[in-house]
């Protein structure tokens, strides 16, 4: 279990990215973080995987403050999955994988055999296999963000963080990523997921957290979280749920403001 605990954090004086968030994340679980540009998602992101460390209040796996654990440690617990990642090298996409084993390596030890198998394993996943030998910096966007996301798994940590993990992705490398992600969930890994998509979150999530101003303004399953109310209110629009016939949330999608049927309220069956 992942722990955020009365979380802040500010760039600038008396300007906070994060007021008092708190959270927790169950293990084998996907959770979707969903807000506006600046609400402060990213930065949560950052401290929950260790890589900044919050001016007041704590995170915690399993008991232990991710923070006081040595990197390594820390490393071979929780992963971050940045949104943006410039290569600085030529290296091929199995390398680049493989970087994800750095911290089960000794001091200036090498990958085995099994590194590179689990290497192998997490291209496949993510359907790279065919790219595996081909230079990082020739592939795609959604190329590279698809070998970001193996290389977090070659990492086979416990959580799994992922900034906007599908941006730069088409419809069916989407539903490939995520549908990985579930299936990683249900056998041991917990994932926290950035997201401007909360259609995804009704997909895929188990848990939603809706953040807006640096604090969270709503936590629990998409059934109770992803309404209209919730929704428009976290991302200053007006926002309309489109349910089924037994009621059930099917989709989300922003409500015109213009037009002869703007301020019409009413819920879509189909």
């Amino acid at each position: 279990m992942l722990e955020a605990r009365n979380i802040h954090y500010a760039y600038v004086a008396d300007q906070p990215v994060l007021q008092g968030v708190s959270l927790t994340v169950p293990g084998k679980t996907v959770v979707y973080l969903l807000g506006h540009n600046g609400c402060g998602k990213t930065t949560l992101l950052e401290i929950l995987g260790g890589v900044r460390a919050p001016q007041r209040g704590e995170v915690r796996l399993d008991g232990q403050n991710v923070h006081h654990l040595p990197s390594h440690q820390r490393a071979q617990r929780v992963g971050l999955v940045p949104q943006l990642h410039i290569p600085v090298f030529a290296y091929t996409v199995r390398e680049l994988v493989l970087m994800g084993r750095t911290p089960y390596l000794k001091l200036l030890g090498t990958p085995g055999r099994a590194d590179y198998e689990i290497a192998d394993e997490a291209i496949e996943q993510v359907g790279l296999s065919h790219l595996r030998h081909r230079a990082y910096t020739d592939l795609s966007g959604g190329e590279r963000q698809l070998a970001m996301i193996a290389r977090g798994l070659a990492q086979q940590t416990d959580v799994l963080l992922l900034d906007e993990p599908t941006a730069h992705l088409d419809p069916r490398n989407q539903r490939l990523v995520l549908e990985t992600v579930v299936a990683l969930a249900e056998q041991s890994v917990s994932f926290v997921i950035s997201s401007h998509n909360p259609n995804s979150a009704l997909l895929y999530a188990q848990q939603v957290i809706v953040m807006k101003g640096g604090r969270v303004v709503a936590d629990g399953s998409p059934a109770s979280v992803l309404t209209e109310d919730t929704l428009s209110h976290a991302y200053d629009m007006p926002v309309e749920v489109i349910y089924n016939a037994d009621r059930v949330a099917r989709a989300v999608m922003p409500r015109r403001t213009n037009g002869a049927n703007s301020h019409e309220h009413h819920v879509r069956v189909f």
